[in-house]
């Protein structure tokens, strides 16, 4: 891979996209880099691509975390194309930033593991959120 070349998350969320890119820049503190919609392609979305109602739904976004990482979505082009099977993990440096960011990321989801101490991380939590993404937290030492 090449230098300053990283992975970049690319989640997909069905038709609920504009609300989770308004949920994780709270979340992480973000900026909105970039979103345009199905209707804003400068080319015409080819005929049957798309569900109805879809038309207006974000068909790419990005946004920067304070912590300078991107995340980018989509709403994908129907309804059931939500990503699945894998977790996010967000390093944090306190437990407060640890405590605030579970806050936010469990509102409307579940806990699969509360905050606590383990042997691997002085303060680390498992969640699904309201969208269905896993989300590992934990201080990470510096």
């Amino acid at each position: 891979m090449e230098p300053n070349k990283h992975i970049t998350p690319y989640l997909f969320f069905g038709g609920r996209c504009e609300e989770a890119l308004a949920h994780y820049v709270r979340a992480f503190e973000g900026e909105i880099e970039m979103m345009m919609r199905f209707s804003d392609s400068p080319d015409p979305v080819p005929e049957g691509f798309l569900a109805p109602g879809f038309e207006n739904k974000v068909m790419h976004s990005s946004m920067k975390t304070k912590s300078g990482s991107t995340l980018m979505m989509s709403d994908g082009c129907a309804p059931g194309s939500e990503t699945k099977s894998f977790s996010l993990h967000a390093p944090v440096s306190t437990r407060e930033e640890a405590d605030r960011l579970f806050a936010i990321l469990g509102e409307g989801g579940s806990i699969t593991m509360p905050l606590g101490e383990t042997f691997w991380s002085p303060y680390y939590g498992m969640l699904e959120d309201q969208f269905g993404i896993g989300w590992m937290v934990s201080i990470v030492p510096a």
